[in-house]
């Protein structure tokens, strides 16, 4: 994407890949860091040649089945829906990593081949032993570490939760990011159906239609793009709108995930789905009471929300460990069951 207005992500230099500091990992903005990942095993074979970048991915393989997304030629290796919504443009099978690979191997040697997409899979349980020589020291953080694979493909603007360091180890990615407060101007699809797993953009950024989308021009000045080749990394902060093209005939991307609260703390999009169904069709006045009860209880709830209350019997108000999580969720699932 070439668009006027289209601003660069931010880059930072001189980090020392062995102990990742708290500036990057904990950084609001997307940040840019050339050659972090340089020093693995995996970008040194890949700079050397696919096929060497191939032979090292499957010294590390144990046999575990991958699931794999194809799409045919006509779709320019984007995923997405259909045409009528009613399903996606792909296909899914499930096969081993050696055939995957030398389906691509095939596949590069065709002008206009079928796309072939690996997604987000576990690369301790895909690679045992990779992460021995390839990986960063995350201090406290205990992230979870996926693998990326496949040809020329595209993955629709979404967003996610946790925090990302994506780390770009074959080939070359395109990073198209927008701030969360976009949302309003990327024409997002469903909630609870999508090719991505997470709700995702429906405009194609290759060739955005204006007529159709028009506040998608406002987006646009707000995005950032980054080009990566392998050993960058690009740090995307929770909940921040992300494109990512893969550019070559194969790709390869490490990404960690990691959340920067409590583990024992819910998903907000649980809140979402349910403030959908109990707040938002209620009359205009009792939106309006609802948006000041949760100002005070949730957005802007501080030391002094519940200090009138004694300690002891403050439940969901109080401190929420482990142990009163569980609580509240338990009497929250009666609320549910109980409905009439």
């Amino acid at each position: 994407m070439n668009t006027p207005g289209v601003g660069a992500i931010r880059e930072i230099a001189d980090v020392d890949a062995r102990t990742l500091p708290d500036a990057l990992l904990d950084s609001t903005e997307p940040l840019v860091v050339r050659g972090l990942a340089a020093h693995w095993p995996m970008v040194r074979a890949a700079r050397e040649s696919n096929t060497a970048a191939c032979a090292y991915l499957l010294r590390h393989y144990k046999g575990m089945p991958v699931s794999v997304l194809s799409t045919p030629p006509a779709e320019k290796g984007r995923f997405f829906y259909n045409a009528d919504f009613t399903g996606f443009n792909f296909l899914r099978a499930k096969g081993p990593l050696d055939v995957v690979l030398g389906d691509l191997a095939r596949a590069a040697q065709h002008p206009n081949p079928p796309a072939l997409y690996v997604g987000s899979t576990s690369v301790t349980d895909l690679l045992p032993g990779f992460r021995a020589d390839n990986d960063f020291d995350f201090g406290a953080r205990d992230p979870y570490a996926s693998i990326w694979l496949g040809n020329r493909t595209c993955v629709a603007p979404h967003y996610d939760l946790p925090t990302n360091l994506a780390c770009v180890v074959a080939g070359r990615r395109r990073f198209t990011l927008f701030p969360p407060d976009q949302i309003s101007n990327l024409y997002v699809g469903p909630l609870e159906f999508s090719p991505a797993g997470q709700a995702i953009s429906l405009v194609d950024l290759a060739n955005p239609d204006f007529e159709r989308f028009p506040k998608f021009a406002e987006a646009l000045k707000h995005a950032r793009v980054a080009e990566l080749a392998a050993g960058d990394a690009v740090l995307i902060p929770s909940l921040w709108w992300h494109q990512i093209e893969a550019l070559d005939a194969f790709n390869v991307l490490v990404n960690y995930w990691w959340r920067r609260s409590a583990a024992h703390l819910d998903s907000p999009f649980s809140a979402l789905l349910l403030a959908l169904t109990t707040v938002r069709d209620l009359p205009a006045e009792q939106r309006v009471a609802w948006q000041e009860i949760f100002r005070h209880y949730v957005f802007e709830a501080d030391a002094t929300t519940a200090a009138h209350i004694p300690e002891r019997v403050r439940g969901a108000l109080g401190v929420l460990d482990a142990e009163s999580v569980r609580a509240v969720r338990a009497a929250f699932l009666d609320q549910l069951g109980g409905k009439r």
